[in-house]
């Protein structure tokens, strides 16, 4: 695997959300993809380099393009870089060709690929796991992200407020004595499965509910489909136990927002 298949999956994401709105919108131009929910959260209205970038002239008119087409339909929106679409030169100077063409950097995340997840090093927690599939579980979800991603509930029940979402982006939530503690959801797209909305309550963490909740889905995802690659774009607390769970570096994720 390499940064393509990070690239893939994290596109197919958004297209899966997308999809499932009636005000959503995919859509394939010049060398960028569109996958925009239509909705308040700016990061769900995205766009991403679908073919390589050879130069920076290059890639402040992919830039352009994709301000044109958001400009028309009046959504603030955020563009996805996965870094190895550019060459070098307009890689190193990326930063400031966003800027001057009005967006700002937002994160930079690690793109991680592992062929198979690794055995734990110690024993989890026995959880109880539920697969989002109703109004109980769909508002566990956006409240746990909520709070974990500093984003006001109303934007990601927006976002997820769809019942075909959830046909695609297949999200889980852990429950300790009744409580939902813990999330992660799993999308099928560039022969990987990909991890996503990872997330634990700031008082439940450090007890392995995370990454219980994870293998969960990822061996759900298994069972349904037969992939065991798997994909993510990690955060910094994360990084190190995503390591020792067998994943690796190949790319990285650059966002910045309009």
């Amino acid at each position: 695997m390499n940064f393509a298949t990070v690239a893939e999956n994290l596109r197919e994401s958004f297209r899966a959300i997308a999809a499932s709105r009636t005000a959503g919108e995919n859509r394939e131009l010049r060398g960028l993809s569109i996958a925009a929910a239509g909705v308040a959260f700016q990061m769900f209205n995205a766009a991403f380099l679908s073919t390589p970038v050879s130069s920076e002239t290059e890639l402040a008119q992919r830039i352009s393009l994709a301000s044109v087409h958001f400009a028309a339909r009046g959504l603030e929106w955020a563009f996805w870089v996965c870094e190895d679409f550019m060459e070098p030169r307009a890689s190193r100077r990326s930063r400031q060709i966003f800027e001057r063409n009005g967006l700002r950097f937002s994160v930079e995340l690690p793109g991680m690929v592992a062929e198979r997840i690794a055995p734990p090093v110690k024993s989890l927690p026995a959880l109880e796991i539920h697969r989002v599939a109703d109004a109980a579980t769909r508002a566990a979800f956006c409240g746990i992200g909520s709070t974990c991603f500093h984003v006001p509930i109303a934007w990601l029940s927006e976002v997820f407020d769809g019942a075909g979402v959830w046909q695609r982006f297949n999200a889980h939530v852990a429950y300790v004595d009744g409580e939902p503690v813990a999330t992660a959801a799993t999308v099928l797209g560039g022969g990987a499965v990909g991890v996503y909305n990872v997330a634990t309550l700031p008082d439940h963490r450090r007890h392995g509910y995370g990454e219980a909740v994870m293998r969960h889905a990822l061996e759900e995802a298994r069972r349904e489909h037969g992939i065991e690659r798997t994909t993510l774009q990690s955060t910094p607390a994360g990084y190190g136990i995503y390591e020792r769970m067998g994943y690796h570096t190949v790319t990285r994720v650059t966002v910045y927002a309009a």
